[in-house]
């Protein structure tokens, strides 16, 4: 759930440099790869699968949530076995990320895994359960070419937003909240975070724990801290997953999910489990897979440790006059809301900040043709779970349709078309021959990116919302 391994891949995102259409990844995926919560690496294998699916089947809910367990996960069905490694090398260029490496390495694993029995000593993690756990693993090098793969084509922040909040999801929430009032009634109590944010999560990662991914976080965790690119990132998510079975929180079996490792139906990884997961109901074990007073209790802890202010909202659905500049929709121009409205700013609906003195940011995902936000303290606490603006947008919205809340009321630029990646390059290209951007073209629209590209849009005239837009790119090509 929180993880760390996007920080250096990049601290502006896949699923979701949103801000310009960007690469927009699978929850439980992004989070697998986030370091500490802040950055999301790009291009994944399978942008969209699982918890992003449209009217997805629910989770099998208990009547009256008198069930301490949860209904575990479809298994996967027959036929669907895992694609083996192309063979190739990857895309990204790394070194260690070509087939000869990729190879050499594999061909060391079990020499790889066996040298880390020592760390795993220092962390208490006994001989014999070292030997039990680590028995027949085996490299899975098809996680080469997930971790490397690049989609030629994204999701706009809207597609995104509809496939996430939709009517299926938002009855299979309501759903898990009568189910388990008693354990988010605990939660609320002890940690003062709002249970619709907790749900959401829980809707958003795994839809209701029906899709929380198949691969063994130990074989994945184990390839990746021994073959690839981020061998030492890696090696600490393996270590503490041994520390999580030697410690009986969770057995083997448990702990399946996405290739980079997180797992449960809220996407823990392994060091992120260490961190946050808590025992809600007492029993001796933090299980936060299969008990929901566990799974909810932790999910809450981590959004309170990540800065959870309780009875404020996320955030709030602005209208942006015509002529404002966006050079001032920048996460790190920082105003009161009484400050936004005396620039013209106003709340959707025509209603009022109920905490003029409460400080945010400006957020214009789809740019000067869409609507706009500003963003509260509880939404850069999503941003920690994930650091992706169009993920927490998205965990915002769903939690407040859980509450009661109405759609967004501004429409969405629908009739812009999203940039390819081949076009997404062209475009940094341009802007680096024209003297804007400093950075290496990658096809990734980041924050240098927008950055950038808000300076050209005020160079010709046009509103410099940073948003990477076919007309963007027509400006670039004429100028």
């Amino acid at each position: 759930m929180i993880a760390t391994v996007m920080q250096e891949w990049m601290r502006g995102i896949s699923m979701a440099a949103v801000l310009a259409l960007a690469v927009l990844v699978p929850p439980g995926e992004a989070r697998a790869q986030a370091s500490n919560g802040n950055g999301i690496q790009g291009f994944l294998d399978n942008l969209f699968t699982g918890s992003v699916e449209n009217g997805g089947q629910g989770a099998s809910l208990p009547p009256g949530g008198g069930s301490k367990e949860l209904q575990p996960a479809p298994k996967q069905a027959a036929g669907s076995e895992a694609l083996p490694w192309s063979g190739e090398d990857g895309a990204s260029g790394h070194p260690l990320m070509t087939a000869s490496a990729i190879r050499q390495a594999a061909a060391n694993f079990q020499n790889c895994v066996a040298a880390m029995w020592p760390d795993a000593a220092r962390r208490h993690v006994t001989r014999e359960n070292f030997e039990r756990f680590t028995a027949g693993l085996s490299p899975d090098l098809r996680i080469m070419d997930l971790m490397d793969s690049q989609p030629e084509f994204t999701k706009a922040i809207w597609d995104y937003l509809d496939a996430l909040v939709n009517d299926a999801r938002l009855a299979r929430g309501r759903e898990v909240l009568a189910s388990y009032k008693r354990q988010f009634d605990a939660a609320e109590k002890a940690y003062g975070v709002d249970r619709y944010a907790i749900a959401a999560i829980w809707g958003i990662e795994s839809n209701y724990s029906t899709r929380i991914g198949d691969r063994s976080v130990l074989q994945s965790t184990a390839t990746l801290a021994c073959v690839g690119r981020r061998q030492t990132y890696f090696r600490d998510e393996f270590l503490a997953a041994l520390e999580i079975l030697n410690r009986d929180d969770l057995r083997p079996e448990q702990m399946r999910g996405s290739w980079a490792g997180a797992f449960g139906p809220t996407q823990f990884m392994p060091t992120a489990f260490k961190r946050y997961a808590v025992d809600g109901d007492g029993d001796g074990r933090r299980d936060v897979v299969d008990d929901p007073a566990d799974l909810i209790a932790s999910t809450a802890n981590n959004l309170k440790k990540d800065g959870w202010q309780t009875g404020r909202a996320w955030g709030y659905e602005v209208v942006v006059p015509k002529n404002f500049d966006y050079m001032l929709a920048d996460r790190a121009k920082m105003m009161t809301l009484a400050q936004w409205e005396q620039l013209g700013i106003r709340r959707a609906g025509n209603k009022a900040f109920p905490y003029p003195s409460d400080r945010a940011y400006l957020l214009a995902p789809a740019g000067a043709g869409g609507p706009g936000f500003l963003m509260l303290q509880n939404f850069r606490a999503f941003m920690k779970y994930n650091p992706a603006e169009a993920y927490a947008l998205a965990i915002g919205h769903f939690a407040d349709r859980l509450r009661g809340g109405e759609p967004f009321v501004q429409p969405w630029p629908r009739q812009e078309r999203v940039l390819s990646r081949a076009e997404r390059l062209e475009l940094q290209q341009l802007l680096v021959r024209q003297g804007f951007y400093r950075g290496t073209p990658d096809g990734q629209i980041g924050s240098q990116t927008r950055e950038a590209l808000r300076g050209f849009q005020a160079s010709v005239g046009a509103p410099a919302d940073g948003f990477a837009s076919s007309d963007a790119l027509e400006r670039l090509r004429r100028r």
